[in-house]
């Protein structure tokens, strides 16, 4: 039986319920690439111009109060700047967020929401050259 008690109690859980979900929803960075080479899997083709959920960890910003940063596969202690595309590595995502990114640890995992852009592309601001990317995204 449900007591007023515990329905206020479950009312008030039921938004950190949802955000749970959304994370658990998250697509990986691997499932952006193919299994094997450098290309883009068909998920990700499928997905191009579409706001999608991302899991993975923030590397350390090229420069302070940036609305960009690298999100990778893996814990990275050091940014994983790239050259050219052609040597676009196949566990990195740029993300460009609306706002000035409050710094994440490289360990502490965050899911990061945005609109999928692929093909070259070379900030302005920074020199970073990303074959793949979110844009207008959001860290949470």
């Amino acid at each position: 039986m449900q007591t007023r008690r515990t329905f206020i109690l479950s009312a008030a859980a039921a938004p950190l319920f949802a955000r749970a979900a959304v994370a658990d929803d998250a697509i990986k960075l691997r499932d952006l690439y193919e299994r094997r080479g450098t290309g883009l899997s068909e998920l990700a083709t499928e997905l191009v111009g579409q706001r999608i959920n991302v899991a993975g960890f923030m590397a350390p910003p090229l420069k302070a109060e940036s609305n960009f940063f690298v999100l990778t596969k893996m814990p990275m202690s050091v940014c994983p700047f790239c050259e050219t595309d052609a040597e676009w590595p196949n566990d990195i995502l740029a993300v460009y967020t609306q706002r000035i990114v409050d710094v994440t640890p490289f360990n502490v995992g965050i899911t990061v929401s945005g609109v999928l852009e692929v093909g070259s592309y070379r900030d302005p601001e920074t020199g970073f050259v990303s074959l793949v990317r979110l844009m207008d995204a959001r860290v949470g």
